[in-house]
């Protein structure tokens, strides 16, 4: 049996760490089908789906996307690439923060890139095929956007614009790309996961509460 005193102070400590990073970071859960609502997967050719949410306060130390592993297909995790067109490799990521600002490389004719040729550069580079998750600098936006693509390796596949980040646009926008990283990226806890942690906590409390003091003799 757990002493009634530990047990108090498990529950305790286990709960401020639950509670402590909700008081420093912000989680962006995405949960829902991407496409729901559209009719973007049954109509021929590429679709880009807009209305994304957006986001004027991303802080890239602490902040943090939660995606619904179900609904987005990443039963398997989230393996990161940060880096330029040029370096993605062809397989074993499905997620890319993608550091080239010019769809064409010629900088002469002005910076230009949107969400299909974001998604055009990548495909040229990955051919794995598979589900996942970009984010790309819109040159007409001046701002970074957060894509889901149904196929990361195909030129075709329909695009889901998640986000755009409104408080960083130009230089600043630009800037924090290369600092995007694995752990700014999470799952949002399936109902099972929950149902598990509150039955664990339960426990605990019930031993606490079973377990009662031996008062000492006067």
């Amino acid at each position: 049996m757990i002493p009634i005193r530990l047990s108090r102070l498990l529950a305790t400590t286990i709960g401020l760490l639950l509670i402590a990073p909700a008081a420093h970071a912000e989680v962006f859960k995405f949960e829902d089908d991407p496409f729901a609502g559209s009719t973007a997967l049954t109509t021929p050719g590429r679709q880009i789906v807009g209305n994304e949410r957006f986001i004027p306060d991303f802080d890239v130390l602490n902040d943090k996307f939660a995606f619904n592993r179900q609904a987005f297909g990443t039963a398997n995790g989230i393996q990161l690439f940060n880096g330029s067109a040029s370096d993605i490799p062809s397989g074993g990521v499905n997620f890319i923060v993608l550091d080239t600002f010019d769809f064409d490389g010629d900088f002469s004719n002005g910076n230009q890139l949107n969400a299909g040729q974001a998604a055009t550069l990548i495909a040229n580079a990955v051919t794995e095929t598979g589900s996942g998750f970009f984010i790309y600098f819109n040159s007409g936006l001046n701002l970074p956007r957060l894509v889901f693509s149904t196929d990361l390796s195909t030129p075709t596949a329909d695009l889901k614009v998640l986000a755009r980040f409104t408080g960083l646009t130009g230089d600043a926008g630009q800037a924090i790309m290369p600092e995007i990283s694995a752990k700014n990226i999470g799952a949002v806890p399936e109902p099972a996961s929950w149902a598990m942690m509150l039955t664990g906590f339960g426990l605990v409390g019930a031993a606490a509460r079973r377990r009662k003091p031996v008062l000492a003799m006067a």
